[in-house]
């Protein structure tokens, strides 16, 4: 009889074990989105292409400029002279596609940097709700290789952490 017990009891112990497992769900690109730094990450970043695109734009109207003026001139250059202008052209030109590549590279690497701060604050308030609720899981459901979460099943925390996070 005690055998019998024993083995129901090992039996039925990881059911009454996992009915005390706590899951939850939230999503981030919600939570991110409602995130006063979300706003001023954009108005940044809004700014800082601004300030690219327009000194883009100065550096392409000076090409396009001394490029036109070299057009006008180029019959009545000596060919020295016509080589020389040639070169300025070329290295303008080279000028120009360096600064477009460096300009790009610095606003993905201020953009990484932004969007890094506002994930790591997220973070930090998930860990917060999920300890102090007791969570084994707190899965985020804005991903695209999310696995399948029942929500009837799981609580959604996403109001534990826009608390968390002052929103």
């Amino acid at each position: 009889m005690k055998k019998i017990l024993f083995a129901a009891f090992l039996l039925l112990a990881p059911l009454a074990a996992s009915a005390q497992q706590k899951f939850g769900h939230f999503n981030a690109s919600e939570i991110m989105e409602a995130m006063p730094e979300a706003a001023t990450m954009t108005t940044e970043l809004q700014a800082l292409a601004k300030q690219y695109e327009d000194e883009q734009k100065r550096m392409e109207q000076e090409l396009q400029k001394k490029f036109e003026e070299y057009q006008q001139q180029q019959a009545d250059l000596l060919p020295n002279i016509r080589e020389r202008r040639e070169q300025e052209l070329t290295e303008m030109q080279q000028r120009y596609q360096e600064s477009m590549t460096a300009n790009q590279t610095a606003f993905q690497k201020a953009r990484m940097e932004k969007l890094q701060a506002i994930q790591e604050k997220l973070l930090a308030a998930v860990k917060q709700v999920g300890e102090a609720g007791g969570y084994i899981y707190l899965m985020d459901t804005s991903g695209g290789a999310v696995p399948f979460i029942n929500t009837s099943l799981s609580t959604d925390v996403s109001p534990e952490i826009r608390k968390a996070l002052g929103l």
